[in-house]
């Protein structure tokens, strides 16, 4: 019994930390972004001529529009491949098939992401230029995004489809269902809250990712037009400058950290009530 309240305990301690932590670093990001904010007004980060550093211009808008590509792009790209490899993995694959596919999906989920940049740069790029120079592009970081995603999308989609209450499919059995219509019409519905929660998860590592997207996307400030145009996220920008960032410009970069954390704060909401939904 005592060893239960000190579990207990330990456990509500370690909870207590990491949310301190979390208000901590927001406290931070805060303390080091409000300044510069007051001084330039919220709008001149979003309506601005552009991001200038040394003519104090510090407009988000480029970086911010170049990391929503990349990101949505990459989980569009990542989603429905995940979805089916999961579905493969749950109803069609033999049960060693089945357990050897996972281990694999778990090993290339633990690959560093300097790696999946590494091949970006390496094999990706030079196979883009060949037709849409100059190669590193938001389709480059899309790509090696979407990779980087993909397995923790088809382990999140598996465990949702795994975790559909069995009495569910064997009624659709006796109803006479097919494989696929039960698939279809039972599995999916019910598991897509799970699923959806962590696509929206996934969807905000890959706007945090940073060194695989700042080796394959060019790193040029710009608003892009097409797929094949060099530029520059968020994430990059301040793995780029922090290090000879001073004064308003490092505050910049603050604001610029303070803007990905909020995003990041309103996807994992959205997970959270997503995945609440399951089985309601």
């Amino acid at each position: 019994m005592r060893t239960s309240r000190v579990f207990q305990t330990s456990l509500q301690l370690s909870a207590l930390l990491s949310a301190s932590v979390l208000l901590f670093i927001l406290y931070y990001m805060l303390r080091e972004s409000v300044p510069l904010i007051k001084e330039l007004g919220i709008g001149s980060f979003f309506l601005g001529g552009g991001w200038h550093p040394l003519e104090g211009e510090f407009c988000l808008t480029p970086m911010l529009v170049g990391s929503l590509f990349v990101a949505s792009g990459a989980v569009i790209l990542a989603t429905p491949l995940g979805i089916i490899v999961a579905i493969f993995g749950q109803f069609y694959a033999p049960n060693v098939v089945a357990r050897i596919y996972h281990s694999m999906i778990e090993l290339l989920a633990g690959i560093p992401s300097v790696v999946f940049g590494l091949w970006g740069l390496i094999v990706l790029v030079p196979w883009i230029t060949g037709f849409a120079p100059p190669g590193a592009s938001v389709l480059a970081g899309i790509i090696v995004l979407a990779m980087m995603i993909l397995p923790l999308i088809v382990l999140t989609a598996d465990a949702a489809l795994e975790n559909v209450p069995s009495n569910y499919l064997r009624s659709a059995k006796a109803l006479g269902l097919s494989r696929w219509g039960m698939i279809y019409r039972i599995a999916l519905p019910v598991a897509m809250p799970g699923i959806l929660s962590g696509v929206v998860l996934q969807s905000g590592r890959a706007l945090g990712e940073t060194m695989a997207v700042l080796m394959v996307t060019g790193n040029v400030v710009q608003i892009p037009t097409n797929w094949f145009q060099p530029v520059r996220t968020l994430t990059a920008n301040i793995a780029l400058e922090m290090a000879y960032a001073v004064d308003s410009h490092r505050l910049a970069l603050f604001v610029s950290g303070l803007l990905l954390l909020l995003i990041t704060v309103v996807l994992v909401l959205m997970a959270h009530h997503l995945k609440g939904k399951q089985y309601a």
